[in-house]
């Protein structure tokens, strides 16, 4: 038997508050579930910092949403986005994925993935803080802190995501311009772009 003894004795009506969230996941239960627990967060995970980035990279000229709803079977035909996995990869692995209708099929947006894993392998070999030091050093290491009230506020693009979209250009990497880098710079959590009335954002101020 459930229930507060209050409301059984008086005959009330337990009302339960809606948390109060941005305006983008709506009332789909997915991007509510993505909103609550990953958007904003700070990832410190070069592994899981490449993939972000490749999914990001498929969501151009697409909705995100679309791109959540496929990421299971993006991992599973992308081995787990495994980057010394997909930096293999050959032209029969590219016919694979071509083929296979739970992703999105792009042969230029495969190759992009391919070669940005390639890429990432380099970084992590040559350069000191590897993938992870590259893009958080955008922001100087530690998230940036946004108080925005409304959606009208949020940029689309910034200074910080045309210097990381320029860099991530000049060695190599495709799919990458200013606004799909800073939709990954919200989504990894290097700017908290949280409405200050969503109550996720005070949760992701106390992360770094």
């Amino acid at each position: 038997m459930g229930g507060s003894p209050d409301c059984e004795n008086t005959g009330e009506t337990l009302t339960v508050p809606q948390k109060q969230r941005c305006w983008w996941p709506g009332t789909d239960a997915l991007y509510q579930s993505y909103h609550d627990e990953e958007w904003g967060v700070p990832e410190h995970d070069a592994r899981a910092l490449y993939e972000k980035l490749v999914l990001d990279g498929f969501q151009a000229g697409l909705s995100w949403i679309t791109i959540l709803r496929k990421r299971d079977n993006f991992r599973k035909a992308f081995h787990d986005f495994d980057p010394h996995r997909i930096a293999r990869y050959g032209a029969r692995d590219v016919e694979r994925l071509l083929r296979d209708d739970g992703i999105v099929r792009s042969r230029a947006k495969i190759e992009a993935a391919i070669r940005g894993a390639r890429l990432w392998i380099e970084i992590e070999e040559k350069e000191p803080g590897g993938f992870h030091d590259l893009i958080w050093k955008h922001v100087g290491g530690r998230p940036r802190i946004n108080h925005f009230h409304g959606r009208e506020q949020v940029p689309a693009q910034t200074e910080m995501s045309e210097g990381l979209a320029k860099e991530l250009k000049q060695r190599g990497f495709n799919f990458c311009g200013p606004v799909i880098v800073y939709a990954f710079a919200q989504a990894v959590g290097m700017v908290n772009d949280h409405l200050v009335g969503c109550y996720r954002h005070a949760d992701c101020a106390r992360l770094t």
